[in-house]
């Protein structure tokens, strides 16, 4: 199975690191992977996007047009990729960032509260591990455990404490996304 993503938003919301973790997951699965970040140089406040593929054969190119899921966290970004979602794909959006709706029908859409939810919980930080965890609910393309593990590949270890709150996030993610 092949998985095609992009996740978008802007510097500082964990666009990079989200999808970072996502590979580093794959890669503890087997999965072939692509991972390939663009950003502006800001280093919050920009745009931010990465374009992860997850296979189970070999990667011809890490360069796509379309693609099968979209995560989108800003309306800059909605505007510039909900087009590039294929027809039966997948569009995830935080509806915080977003003021204008999505006018797509022929692609499945889910909304998930995770600013709203994060700030609740005065976990602020997690924010795109709430995001994670939405997308892990919808499309299971990997197991908590190797999210777990690819999550302390990519943090520094003077932050290892944070890995159950992060873990918790990713649960309470997979609990407030909601299809439309």
């Amino acid at each position: 199975m092949t998985y095609e993503i992009i996740i978008a938003g802007f510097g500082g919301q964990g666009v990079l690191s989200m999808g970072k973790i996502l590979a580093y997951s794959a890669l503890m699965e087997g999965k072939e992977v692509s991972w390939m970040p663009s950003y502006g140089p800001e280093q919050r406040g920009g745009t931010a996007n990465v374009t992860v593929i997850l296979s189970d054969e070999l990667i011809s190119s890490p360069i796509l047009n379309e693609y099968d899921i979209a995560i989108i966290l800003n309306q800059p970004s909605m505007d510039k990729f909900e087009s590039k979602i294929k027809k039966g794909g997948i569009l995830i959006y935080d509806d915080y960032g977003i003021h204008k709706p999505t006018l797509r029908t022929d692609v499945e859409i889910y909304r998930i509260n995770a600013m709203d939810t994060a700030a609740k919980l005065n976990m602020s930080k997690t924010f795109n591990m709430l995001v994670l965890g939405g997308l892990l609910k919808i499309v299971p393309m990997v197991t908590l455990e190797n999210v777990m593990k690819g999550l302390k590949k990519t943090l520094p270890e003077r932050h290892f404490s944070l890995l159950s709150i992060n873990e918790d996030a990713i649960r309470k993610g997979m609990e407030i996304i909601h299809k439309l």
